[in-house]
């Protein structure tokens, strides 16, 4: 038996070389140019995707996540969260590599049918790389200010991550 999964890719390609070809479009034409736009935004993103990698490379080696850890500790504390799941809630937004990381190592660390493992997986799936995707977007479209989209992309990141903390209980 096939699997879904498996078929899912190259039946959406055929559905969409078909429509092409039903329309009378130059199919492979059009997937050209848009390769070449699509690396051209990634070019233009790349000097932001550096200072984003470059940040939390600094953050993690200069011990400044442990820190600003430290300091939240205590308010995670009472709302009866593990203290452990702090650096993965804050390196969440910032980097989905990072936190992959975090979380990977939390779940060896405690398990994965743990509250801090479920915890962690639940932060995973839950929230998202918000600095990054906001750098990413913000910068294809040359926008200048992003006050508009991070304010309310910051709360629904501390939402995403209160909610994870009260679910696993």
């Amino acid at each position: 038996m096939i699997k879904f999964s498996a078929i899912i890719i190259p039946a959406i390609i055929a559905i969409i070389v078909l429509f092409g070809l039903v329309e009378k479009k130059k199919v492979y034409d059009l997937f050209c140019e848009g390769a070449k736009e699509g690396i051209g935004i990634a070019i233009s993103m790349f000097p932001t995707l550096i200072g984003i990698f470059l940040a939390i490379g600094m953050l993690r080696n200069s011990g400044t996540l442990d820190f600003i850890a430290n300091i939240f500790s205590p308010i995670i504390s009472k709302i009866n969260a593990p203290s452990e799941i702090v650096p993965l809630a804050l390196i969440k937004p910032i980097s989905g590599s990072a936190s992959m990381a975090l979380a990977t190592d939390l779940m060896t660390k405690f398990g994965t049918e743990t509250r801090i493992g479920m915890i962690a997986a639940t932060i995973m799936g839950a929230s998202e790389t918000t600095f990054y995707v906001i750098a990413v977007y913000m910068g294809a479209v040359k926008a200048k200010k992003s006050r508009g989209v991070i304010i309310p992309a910051i709360l629904a990141d501390i939402a995403s991550i209160v909610t994870a903390i009260c679910i696993i209980k």
